[in-house]
């Protein structure tokens, strides 16, 4: 074997270089949980070593990070790490966009995305395929992904979106340099070069292959069962144990090792490392790094004393709390009117769901207690996410994190009257109420909850109107002719009243966001209808969802079910014939009154009866 090297490399410097992929193992392929490991990792790591005040002079005395090996031949053909560093690209990209939407300090990482040469860009990682997709991102945030076929350019677009999503808003503020200083210089890699591709590839296979490490819950089940006594019961748990790590394994990849988190934690997890530099990571983060090792270090307290004990915790709890589990995944991608909140809370990407559910759950628990648990966990968390973003709160990771390990074990086992009252009790004491709604409007941070909200207005709607509706189409946004937000008023200022009520084009767009003036139509009648007036629109509206029909004159004939249902609840529903400020806002106040039905406190009532 020829010469190998082996060397520590900051961000900085990787990125100063230029990449290419062999065509053989082209696609970049991680999807949404892979993406949000990386920045939930990168940020906790970060807010460990900052504390309020720090300056950039202070990055320079922050702890690491470290990134794993990547394996390069020295022509830089990536032999192994293009996944990360593929989005270690979309991450600086979206740092760097981020940086010019908000009055910062600016650090100059554009060297580390592209270089130029006679006008033309080479992104960091060098396919043709991905180039154009790239500069979309870069240069205005967005791509058209409907007729793209390439696998590797949609998951590139869909992983930035994602970081979009999930990248705290904390960090979009004067923390940001010091986040983006201490990502460049502080987080590294090792770069290990080989002179041919064929050693990049043995040292690939050897250092992946060589060994067949255990994972975190094949040693678990090796310490399990190592401590039950009998033979026979201990084949039985066995059995068990592996049918449903393969069966956890199928709903996703490594879907056996993020159960057992969400359970430990739900369970038996008392103390969570606090938010300042340099504090000890405590039982939440431990378990979610080995959790193997914390459950043979706490067996005890957990109440593994004897054989007894631990065939239960394998044949009982596992069991119990792995089927449920599974089922509230399935809920999760399937939409069920029966656990609609679970569905409800998986779309707008909060896994911590799971978490506060099974902590609810005891071993003795009917099948009809366990479900209507379900829900109400579900409908709490729902009303607990919704309240937030009506008031312009972040529900991330990062930012809530604390909040629901204190629910958890608040909620604990408890009975389900007990749950109830805590549950109202707690959505009765949040600084965030719907009395916001009336000055929601769409933005940066909404856009990502807006078309959720307004897809749940337009099903709650039509359900309740005889109408056979489906959420799940409305927020599917991978099916060809997806849903999109349509603006009632076109982006003209000079069309119909809008010079003679607003004294500049700057108030006139920011009121056209208004949650009022919002509606969602199928993306193409969404670009038919875009530079429309008002007048020519509501006639196209006719044939669309019931609340945009309800726009019309015509919704208002031969619909007994929808009069009745919007009489019943006082919802002051009428048509216009002209849509100007003073309807905006009176539509705004409707909306308003249903949102307050929706995601109404006495829904947790309701599940309880």
């Amino acid at each position: 074997m020829n010469r190998i090297t082996g060397n520590p490399i900051e961000i900085n410097d990787l990125f100063n270089d230029r990449y290419s992929v062999q065509y053989y193992q082209r696609e970049y392929n991680w999807g949404t949980k892979q993406i949000q490991e990386l920045v939930y990792d990168l940020v906790n790591e970060f807010m460990n070593y900052y504390k309020d005040g720090d300056t950039q002079d202070d990055v320079e005395n922050y702890g690491g990070y470290f990134l794993g090996p990547i394996i390069l031949t020295d022509k830089n053909e990536i032999i192994d790490g293009q996944q990360r560093l593929s989005s270690l690209t979309l991450l600086l990209m979206y740092l760097n966009n981020l940086q010019k939407n908000i009055n910062t300090n600016q650090i100059n990482i554009e060297n580390l995305i592209f270089t130029k040469k006679f006008g033309k860009k080479t992104f960091c990682i060098d396919v043709k395929e991905r180039k154009a997709c790239l500069e979309g991102l870069y240069e205005n945030e967005t791509y058209d992904i409907e007729n793209e076929k390439n696998e590797s350019v949609i998951n590139l677009y869909n992983r930035y979106k994602d970081i979009e999503k999930i990248f705290p808003q904390e960090l979009k503020s004067d923390i940001l340099p010091l986040f983006i200083e201490w990502l460049i210089y502080k987080v590294t890699l090792i770069k290990i070069t080989t002179t041919t591709e064929q050693d990049a590839h043995t040292v690939f296979v050897t250092m992946n292959d060589r060994g067949l490490r255990l994972t975190p819950s094949e040693m678990l089940k090796g310490y399990l069962l190592s401590e039950i006594s009998d033979d026979e019961t201990r084949n039985i748990a066995n059995k068990l144990w592996q049918e449903t790590i393969l069966e956890l394994k199928e709903i996703e990849k490594d879907g056996e090792a993020d159960f057992i988190k969400h359970w430990i934690r739900s369970q038996y997890a008392d103390s969570i490392r606090e938010g300042k530099k340099g504090a000890e990571d405590k039982d939440y983060e431990i378990i979610g790094q080995s959790f193997h090792k914390w459950i043979r270090e706490n067996r005890e307290s957990i109440g593994l004393t004897n054989s007894s004990s631990f065939e239960n915790f394998i044949l009982k709890e596992f069991k119990l709390f792995s089927n449920i589990y599974k089922r509230l995944k399935v809920y999760s991608s399937e939409f069920n009117a029966d656990f609609e909140y679970v569905f409800y809370n998986a779309d707008r990407d909060f896994n911590l769901q799971y978490q506060i559910i099974l902590a609810s759950i005891c071993l003795d628990d009917s099948q009809e207690i366990i479900d209507k648990k379900i829900k109400l966990i579900s409908c709490f968390i729902d009303q607990y996410i919704s309240r937030r973003v009506f008031n312009f709160k972040t529900v991330n990771y990062s930012s809530v994190r604390y909040t629901m390990f204190n629910i958890t074990k608040d909620v604990r086992r408890k009975s389900l009257d007990e749950l109830k009252d805590i549950l109202k009790s707690k959505i009765d004491n949040m600084e965030q109420t719907l009395e916001a709604i009336d000055n929601f409007y769409l933005n940066q941070f909404t856009a990502r909850y807006m078309l959720h909200i307004i897809s749940r207005m337009t099903y709650y709607l039509e359900s309740n109107s005889g109408i056979n509706s489906s959420f799940d189409n409305y927020v599917n946004r991978s099916q060809k002719n997806s849903y999109d937000i349509e603006h009632i008023w076109s982006n003209n200022y000079n069309q119909g009243n809008h010079q003679n009520e607003f004294e500049t084009e700057e108030e006139f767009k920011h009121f056209r966001n208004k949650f009022g003036g919002l509606l969602i139509l199928p993306k193409d009648k969404n670009r038919s209808l875009k530079d429309m007036k008002y007048e020519d629109k509501v006639k196209k509206y006719d044939s669309e969802n019931l609340l945009a029909r309800t726009l019309n004159p015509n919704c208002y004939k031969n619909n007994p079910l929808f009069l009745r249902f919007i009489n019943e609840k006082n919802f002051n529903f009428k048509y216009y014939d002209e849509f100007n400020k003073k309807e905006l806002l009176e539509r705004n106040n409707l909306y308003k009154d249903l949102c307050k039905e929706i995601w109404s406190i006495e829904r947790l009532d309701e599940i309880c009866r």
